[in-house]
């Protein structure tokens, strides 16, 4: 499979993520397949449903059989904390980039592709039992730290041997929590935090 062929071949319905970032995305998904890693995928924070997309038809493409389950709040963003304060950030308020559950289901039907796994809840109060028994992929977009900080609570425990969790916006000046809450995890389970792009890779 060309992933740059599938990127080009179909519309990205939102600029919540570049083409050169998904890239990096479907990549990692396409080797983690190819690995035969267990489990199934996540992504919290998933807006409208760009990158869930793409994931599904990469699945499909190389014909896996797992699970794409899809996380968010549906009400945009929370509300700061002071990890996230950054002059270049002012635009990130709560409540902005709110999507709604229906118009990610809908894309996904005029996409021709089947719904996935959707659970509407703020990041912090979801359970274990709401996510996969194993992950192999997780891709986290929650933007502000304390989102990044309960999203890895959840997953890391739930990654398998050979997994992968990308972080979006790790580099991005305007969203210093997101960097701020990786690195507090990676001092602490000693991983090696590679970037691509915005993005954060961690290969267990």
């Amino acid at each position: 499979m060309d992933i740059k062929k599938l990127i080009g071949k179909h519309q990205l319905i939102s600029k919540q993520i570049r083409a050169d970032e998904l890239f990096v995305l479907l990549s990692e998904l396409k080797n983690v397949v190819a690995n035969q890693v267990q489990g199934d995928l996540v992504e919290l924070g998933c807006y409208e449903g760009t990158s869930a997309l793409f994931f599904t038809r990469l699945l499909n493409d190389l014909k896996s059989d797992k699970k794409l389950w899809l996380y968010d709040s549906f009400e945009g963003l929370p509300e700061k904390t002071s990890e996230d304060d950054s002059a270049a950030g002012v635009a990130f308020k709560g409540g902005e980039l709110k999507a709604s559950k229906a118009r990610l289901a809908k894309n996904f039907v005029k996409a021709g592709l089947k719904i996935p796994e959707i659970k509407r809840a703020w990041f912090y109060e979801l359970d274990p039992s709401d996510l996969p028994d194993q992950v192999c992929f997780a891709f986290l977009d929650g933007d502000f730290y304390e989102s990044i900080v309960d999203s890895l609570k959840l997953v890391v425990p739930l990654i398998a041997k050979g997994g992968v969790i990308l972080v979006d916006d790790y580099q991005n000046l305007a969203l210093p929590g997101v960097a701020k809450a990786v690195n507090e995890y990676a001092e602490r389970y000693d991983w090696k935090v590679q970037t691509q792009k915005s993005l954060a890779v961690i290969r267990m």
